[in-house]
């Protein structure tokens, strides 16, 4: 099975064949998956070099002329380094793009927490407007890019990981999926933590729910997981990036209900012990055996 990343570049290199108002910039990592498209279309296939601040200007002056720009670089550098550019030349400017980042949470942990970014989608939810996907799956992460590139003027953030779901789902972009139904609560898995969120919870009598667009945040969807389950009150939030991120979502859905939210995600204290994924899973408390003491001591 192939990557997200490499899902992404084999399907953006069609879209540019077939969309010539869309254009690539990227600032040198992830170039060689994008070296046939550049030779076929060199005015819409930019490098920059590692220059993030500049990457994300690049994008922002094309979208003006009324392209379609996507931008790609590891989340650390496409959301942190240069969020001024993306607050002022998408936000401030009122264009849309889309960006599409990699190594989000802890992809690479040999590459340091330089190369982490588990607040990139807290962050951006301190600008207006902005949709984020969190796909699980490479055939996922290509039904969420072809969406993104589609959309005619939004601000689109795709957040593609090295970590999978051992199968795809069929997902809608925009709406949470139920996987199973449940009495005794309703648990939210966004991404790539579903696999792990469905073994921890195995004989439980939960709701899960799938969120592969964390924004908007689907609030019909939980507010029908909650109605339907006795204990519809508790809500577990799953997120592969900083714990707590969506909880003053799952808030504002119930805010005319009683109700409970617990966060479970990456926590702010740094993890500085460099391992595998499966590492880093089990280190921040994400791991199956994990997950399922949480979840359990909070629903009871």
């Amino acid at each position: 099975m192939d990557t997200m990343r490499e899902r992404f570049a084999s399907v953006v290199s069609r879209l540019l064949d077939d969309d010539p108002r869309l254009a690539v910039v990227l600032a040198e990592i992830g170039k060689d998956g994008f070296t046939d498209a550049a030779r076929a279309h060199p005015d819409r296939v930019i490098n920059v070099g590692i220059r993030e601040q500049l990457l994300v200007g690049v994008g922002g002056g094309l979208a003006l002329t009324g392209m379609r720009p996507i931008l790609h670089t590891f989340a650390s550098f496409l959301i942190e380094r240069p969020f001024e550019q993306v607050k002022l030349d998408f936000g401030h400017q009122g264009v849309g793009g889309v960006l599409v980042s990699a190594a989000g949470s802890y992809d690479w942990p040999a590459g340091g927490y330089t190369h982490m970014a588990p607040g990139d989608v807290a962050l951006l939810d301190t600008l207006d407007g902005w949709t984020v996907h969190v796909p699980g799956h490479p055939d996922e992460a290509e039904t969420l890019l072809r969406d993104a590139a589609a959309a005619d003027d939004d601000s689109v953030y795709v957040r593609l990981s090295a970590h999978s779901n051992s199968a795809p789902r069929n997902i809608a972009p925009g709406r949470f999926l139920t996987v199973r139904e449940g009495r005794s609560g309703v648990v939210i898995a966004a991404g790539p933590i579903l696999d792990s969120v469905l073994t921890a919870v195995e004989g439980l009598d939960v709701t899960v729910l799938y969120a592969t667009t964390v924004r908007p945040f689907d609030e019909l969807a939980v507010r029908a997981a909650a109605g339907e389950a006795a204990g519809g009150g508790d809500v577990v939030l799953v997120e592969p990036y900083l714990a707590g991120t969506s909880t003053g979502a799952v808030n504002d859905a119930l805010a005319d209900r009683p109700h409970r939210v617990l966060g479970l995600g990456i926590p702010r204290r740094e993890l500085r012990r460099y391992g595998t994924i499966d590492e880093h899973l089990a280190g921040q408390g994400l791991d199956p055996a994990s997950l399922r003491e949480r979840i359990s001591a909070f629903l009871g």
